[in-house]
């Protein structure tokens, strides 16, 4: 019987405690905060014997010689007192999805990259459901990805959208097929160093054989220059290109060309969900689901019908004319850049959050004449500010809070405008993530929207 220590008991840490539980482990949990502090989370662990240790103090008295191995979750940091103990010892540390994948037989299909991982991952699950698979979408969608792995037969497929984070603490991980979306900067707070965050997202592919497949979006320079590392089954996609095989559009159709045989997918303009990077997204996940043998027909329906995800240019409302969007996902820059490109109109912007130590620089040119105001809250609101200037972009609000940026919005904005939520940061600080701050924009919205249709 195996000892293992889970560290934090946030979503992912509680679904592998369930797992741990089903098979049998010894469970020891860790969490920096306090007991009082993790209540409600803690309810859903009542009836199982787990040995809890909470605050640093306390990990003096975890007995790590006794432990096989420990289970992090995705956001611990590896530089904190638990982490530098456990490898101090020895211990094995690794993540849910590594977890996850030396307990299951079933398909893996892992989806990673700096944008587009929910919008593809979900896409790919609708694909599933309409070519008849039976499949779940877990990962970083849903409640942990550990415990749908125990509880997934051979036959079915895990659609696992999966972060450099998860990845980092993978040495095994090998899913069937894996996608790289697109790699930009992002998370130097945590991998330090380009390079680090490279070598995490390259973790989704590195154990791949020539029995896998690996689809991946041509126009990535950092996906090219690694190609060599590949030994996986190519399928490549391209939104500005037309590719000798692999996915690509052409003449506004969108087609999968393989050892000279070219197949017709769907009219691009037939695609619902709006946008370039929306058209890489269908794209990646069309990749995947040919991998899958999945028929072109439901391959092209799922496109056609597919209405976008929330938090990702979710479309909030229109009041006086104006449109209202929310795209809280957008957690970087370059994720923010996306969603610019992909509205015409005249733009007022809302932005700011925790600061990830990225550059806004790519952000602020991306404007492009298209932001007429810019709404700061958050950490980064000051360096957003500073690197604007740098660019001659003036017609900048700070304000304190969302209600504060959602009123101010509703005065700058006029008839034809578009309102975005799209932070270029995370939400740490401000909300425990950016579902909660995307939640409540919509709620700010419809409330000060509602309040002028009456009047």
């Amino acid at each position: 019987m195996k000892n293992i220590l889970v560290v934090g008991l946030g979503v992912s840490g509680i679904s592998c405690i369930k797992g741990l539980n089903k098979i049998g482990a010894n469970i020891y949990a860790f969490d920096e905060l306090s007991k009082e502090n993790l209540e409600e989370n803690l309810k859903e662990l009542e009836g199982i014997k787990i040995e809890y240790f909470f605050g640093n103090e306390e990990i003096e008295k975890i007995n790590f010689k006794k432990l096989d191995y420990a289970i992090k979750s995705p956001g611990i940091k590896y530089e904190v007192p638990i982490i530098e103990k456990l490898k101090s010892n020895n211990i094995e540390v690794i993540s849910d999805i590594e977890a996850a994948y030396r307990v299951t037989n079933a398909t893996i299909v892992s989806i990673t990259g700096t944008n587009g991982k929910t919008t593809t991952t979900t896409l790919i699950g609708e694909m599933a459901e309409e070519g008849g698979k039976t499949y779940k979408v877990t990962g970083n969608i849903g409640f942990g990805m550990f415990n749908d792995a125990l509880n997934a037969n051979k036959e079915d497929i895990l659609v696992a959208e999966v972060s450099s984070f998860q990845l980092a603490g993978t040495s095994e991980y090998k899913p069937h097929i894996s996608i790289i979306t697109n790699i930009t900067p992002d998370h130097m707070d945590y991998h330090h160093t380009i390079e680090n965050y490279v070598e995490a997202k390259f973790k989704n592919i590195i154990n791949q054989d020539e029995n896998d497949y690996a689809i991946l979006n041509y126009e990535d320079e950092t996906i090219r220059k690694n190609i060599v590392h590949i030994r996986a089954k190519k399928i490549f996609f391209s939104s500005d290109r037309v590719l000798e095989d692999g996915i690509f559009s052409e003449k506004g159709r969108m087609v999968y060309k393989s050892h000279g045989k070219t197949e017709f997918i769907i009219d691009t303009k037939e695609i619902f969900i709006p946008g370039k990077h929306n058209l890489e997204n269908a794209m990646a996940a069309s990749g995947a689901a040919i991998a899958l043998g999945i028929d072109i027909k439901a391959i092209a329906k799922v496109l056609k019908e597919f209405k976008g995800v929330e938090h990702r240019l979710e479309f909030t409302g229109e009041y006086n004319k104006v449109k209202f969007y929310n795209d809280s996902k957008g957690t970087n820059p370059d994720a923010s850049i996306k969603a610019v490109q992909g509205i015409d109109k005249p733009i007022v912007l809302i932005a700011g959050g925790y600061d990830k130590q990225s550059l806004y620089d790519d952000f602020i040119k991306a404007f492009d004449n298209k932001v007429k105001a810019l709404i700061l809250l958050g950490q980064t609101a000051d360096d957003i500010e500073r690197c604007a200037g740098k660019y001659g972009f003036e017609n900048i609000y700070k304000v304190k809070s969302m209600d504060e940026a959602v009123k101010k919005s509703f005065e700058l904005a006029e008839e034809g405008d578009n309102v975005v939520l799209s932070p270029a940061c995370a939400s740490w600080g401000m909300y425990p993530n950016y579902e909660v701050r995307g939640r409540d924009f919509k709620e700010r919205v419809n409330y000060y929207g509602g309040n002028i249709k009456e009047s």
